[in-house]
């Protein structure tokens, strides 16, 4: 392509040649350049663009061609307007010279421009990924697994780490841990790589195996980090058993959700499941005071001007996150952001209103922020009002598909048990503001009453069975009552398992039942048929309405389960209650 738009300007194919071996070949300006550098453009060959004689058709053949200027096209930098403006003379040739090149070219000054210009300025990183820590001694908050005489800290002072997964809830410290032993560990011992498992395929997973195996014949182990590992299937997960196995890979995986549910036997018995557990106030402190004084990486860096945290700004913060860092840091430099706008909005209207000798507001010169003199020495002030801002709501740790599911609705199921209703009402209210379906809450509350209410007060079934109808007939947010009644009626009700006992004591007894299960009495089958009724089926049967003292003697177990008791009820005489 090059060399074709080098030989369509009229250049000889010897001299494109060269002039794009010496800039590289790829690019057609570079080459254009190089040749009126380093040739004398009048002497340089072009065929004639126009015809010398218009009237005579064949005058061109007879005629001395005429040679047009190169500058036309690329003029000298020393005779560029400072408008990088073409003359009218040259505009005609030169928009003859693009409507018949196969690409349209800058503008003849665009060279010198392209040099003086700065390099775009890096994309914008959220603060939470400005302020991971760089090695182990800057996590905080797992002291468990990072203390002094911890397994991973012993394990990188001899340089013989583990393969990991690492389990917690977000925010914190999965990543973060697993970025810290890459930058702590020895590079002359591992590499680091690291996939994640929402955007990586077989392809990329395959890609690092074998690059794994290559580096492990020169001494040198990849430490392979597998981010929201759970998301892999079993094939996929298979694929790094045998790498772990022979030591190519140290595998360091991490997951939200349970591993025992999500992660193949063969994987867990090859790595160690490290728990992290959600971060402390006084830790989330710790963070957003690191954020708001670093100048490098924090606050400063988010907002451009100079950053003042109120102290129950920390506080308020820490207290709302539910332990996860990425919120509270958000949160942050959310509140940062508005407080700065406030400043600068309070800076406009001074200017506006007369006063821009005394008040300096913010100039953008060359895509850098230079800030004045007054909002370099005040700066921005972060208050509570503006973390409120940022948070609207409190943050609620709460996946309805997840662990935390599961773990609230067995507390609110154990605190009915236990008859706490002061419990039961409140595990029932962090289900709800976490998004809980509220018809869930209800088919569990079904359950409740006859597992764990039973006969001790038949009622309880009603009762629930009304509360999910209720609730499914107006729904949320006014059925958490409806939820909240039925709540406290189950946990105040007298309690009773006999019937969950019987029913399980019976299903156990079947299925431990040796050889086949005994049929039913003859006395205890229907007799439809007259063929039936030859047989045997319902013969000798009483029917207890009619004979009660007769049908006092009657069995209806197998004859190998007579005297069986299933249903262990003190309350409730059978016999007499016919």
């Amino acid at each position: 392509m090059e060399m074709e738009q080098l030989l369509n300007m009229g250049f000889s194919q010897d001299l494109a040649s060269q002039a794009l071996a010496a800039t590289g070949g790829k690019c057609t300006l570079k080459a254009t350049e190089w040749i009126l550098n380093n040739n004398d453009s009048k002497s340089l060959p072009l065929p004639p663009l126009t015809n010398p004689n218009p009237n005579n058709p064949h005058s061109s053949s007879s005629s001395p061609p005429v040679q047009p200027k190169l500058n036309h096209f690329f003029p000298p930098k020393s005779q560029s307007s400072p408008n990088n403006e073409e003359s009218p003379s040259n505009n005609k040739r030169t928009k003859l010279f693009h409507s018949s090149s196969p690409q349209q070219f800058p503008s003849p000054t665009s060279s010198s421009t392209i040099q003086k210009q700065k390099p775009p300025a890096p994309p914008h990183q959220p603060l939470a990924e400005r302020m991971r820590p760089k090695g182990i001694d800057d996590v905080i908050g797992q002291d468990h697994l990072l203390g002094k005489n911890s397994i991973l800290r012993t394990s990188l002072n001899s340089a013989r780490l583990p393969s990991i997964v690492l389990w917690g809830p977000p925010g914190t410290g999965k990543t973060s841990i697993a970025r810290a032993i890459a930058h702590s560990a020895s590079s002359n011992t591992y590499r680091f790589v690291s996939l994640s498992a929402v955007t990586a395929g077989v392809k990329d997973v395959r890609e690092s195996v074998d690059e794994a195996r290559k580096f492990k014949k020169w001494n040198k182990r990849t430490v392979l980090f597998i981010d929201e590992v759970h998301r892999f299937n079993k094939a996929q997960q298979d694929s790094f058993l045998p790498v772990i196995e022979d030591g190519s890979i140290v595998f360091i995986g991490a997951t939200t959700e349970n591993p025992s549910f999500h992660l193949i036997t063969p994987l867990l018995s090859r790595c160690r499941v490290f728990t992290l557990n959600p971060l402390q106030p006084e830790n989330i402190v710790t963070l957003l005071k690191r954020a708001a004084d670093d100048s490098e990486r924090g606050l400063v860096k988010s907002v451009g001007v100079n950053v003042t945290v109120e102290e129950e700004v920390f506080d308020f913060v820490s207290l709302n996150c539910d332990g996860d860092a990425r919120v509270a840091l958000n949160a942050l430099e959310i509140s940062a952001t508005i407080a700065a706008a406030r400043v600068n909005g309070n800076e406009e209207k001074a200017v506006k209103g007369g006063d821009q000798d005394n008040e300096t507001s913010l100039v953008v010169i060359d895509g850098e922020d230079e800030v004045g003199s007054k909002s370099k020495s005040d700066g921005a002030v972060v208050c509570v009002d503006d973390a409120k801002e940022a948070f609207q709501c409190k943050h609620i740790a709460y996946d309805k598909a997840g662990e935390e599911h599961y773990n609230l609705i067995s507390a609110l199921h154990k605190s009915m048990r236990g008859s706490d209703a002061n419990a039961a009402i409140y595990w029932l209210a962090r289900m709800l503001e976490g998004g809980e379906e509220p018809l869930y809450i209800a088919r569990r509350l079904i359950r409740f009453a006859c597992e764990d209410v039973g006969l001790a007060d038949p009622a309880a079934l009603n009762q629930s069975v009304a509360c999910y109808q209720a609730c499914h007939f107006i729904g949320m947010p006014e059925c958490n009552v409806i939820l909240a009644q039925c709540v406290a009626y189950l946990a105040l009700a007298p309690k009773s398992v006999a019937v969950y006992q019987a029913i399980g004591a019976a299903q156990k007894m079947v299925k431990e039942s040796a050889g086949q299960n005994e049929g039913v009495p003859l006395h205890l089958r229907n007799a439809p048929t007259k063929l039936m009724k030859e047989i045997g089926y319902g013969k000798g049967y009483i029917y207890p309405p009619s004979d009660p003292l007769s049908s006092a003697s009657q069995t209806y177990l197998p004859s190998s389960l007579q005297g069986h008791t299933f249903l262990n009820w003190q309350g409730l005489n059978p016999k007499s209650n016919r």
